[in-house]
């Protein structure tokens, strides 16, 4: 996976006669789209938690859970790019343990969505048994095997981390900007970091084809509800497609390496900053979109509570 930090940093650390001027444009580029999907996915939260309704349905609390990994990684993503922007070197630790929270956030979005998709196949494939299977408790142990998995992940990172002779370094003061890259010290890190990324992104997209295909064999029989069983299949559909736009990410970094070679340097910072726009920030604002927009029993509540907070921060 891509983590904004790890590529934006390899050109902004480019050649010293970059201007602030020019900082300044290609931060406000990124920064004013984040901004903004920011500002609704903390919408979209604050109707999930406006409404018993909202705070009770199993699949709203899990979006929930889904939108607040995706506000924290935007977040901390974005002040990672705006260091590496200007020029901000961090300590080892410090920049370790940002880029392990940007990590575990990341994480949670693609493990989140197969529990989304595992719920919206139940609900279809065993209507009758939904709510004997889908309930708050199971909800809740759900997200906790979520939580451990990505953070029993990290914590092997930490442990590989171990082996590094930090004691041969000059400084603890890093030479480079902090990324993800950059703190991937050591072979067997960096080979961890692949393969679990590659095994957590093969499961969850067999994961989710698979519910896909029980709620189309499903949606044939003619017991099924064909509304719920169509708008399931596209529920479906739109989370293998953030899947997808989440792995995308992994191979930014090779794709602007060969850009590199033949396009020049305002240009691949333009390429680079519609990557991370479209890539990286956009799919963390597409599930307030997806639920925010096609569900009936949120989106008026949604609607409502965007444009007042519209309105209020532009009274302010």
């Amino acid at each position: 996976m891509l983590y904004v930090n790890q590529s934006q940093t390899n050109i902004t650390a480019g050649p010293q006669y970059q201007g602030l001027l020019e900082i300044l444009m290609f931060s406000m580029m990124s920064t004013v789209p984040c901004c903004v999907f920011l500002f609704i996915n903390i919408t979209m939260l604050f109707t999930l938690r406006s409404k018993a309704v909202f705070r009770e349905t199993s699949r709203f609390i899990l979006l929930s859970n889904l939108l607040f990994a995706d506000t924290v990684q935007m977040a901390l993503s974005q002040t990672l790019y705006l260091m590496a922007a200007f020029r901000v070197r961090l300590i080892y630790p410090v920049c370790g343990v940002l880029a392990m929270l940007a990590d575990l956030t990341n994480e949670i979005s693609p493990l989140t969505l197969v529990v989304m998709s595992l719920e919206r196949y139940v609900a279809v494939c065993f209507p009758l048994r939904h709510t004997t299977i889908i309930t708050m408790r199971n909800t809740a142990v759900a997200i906790f095997v979520v939580w451990a998995f990505g953070s029993l992940n990290i914590l092997t990172r930490v442990i590989l981390l171990l082996d590094f002779p930090f004691e041969d370094l000059e400084s603890l003061q890093m030479k480079e900007f902090c990324t993800k890259v950059n703190i991937l010290l050591g072979q067997m890190s960096v080979l961890y970091d692949k393969g679990y990324t590659y095994f957590l992104f093969v499961s969850a997209g067999v994961a989710i084809i698979c519910s896909y295909i029980g709620v189309m064999i499903v949606a044939r029989s003619a017991s099924t509800d064909k509304a719920s069983a169509r708008k399931a299949r596209n529920t479906l559909l739109l989370h293998l497609l953030q899947l997808v736009l989440s792995l995308s990410s992994t191979i930014q970094n090779p794709l602007l390496t060969a850009f590199s070679k033949v396009l020049d340097r305002e240009t691949l910072l333009r390429i680079q900053i519609y990557f991370y726009v479209f890539i990286i920030i956009f799919p963390r604002c597409l599930s307030s979109l997806i639920y925010g927009i096609r569900d009936r029993t949120i989106r008026l509540v949604f609607i409502n509570h965007l444009c007042c907070q519209w309105r209020r921060s532009r009274f302010q």
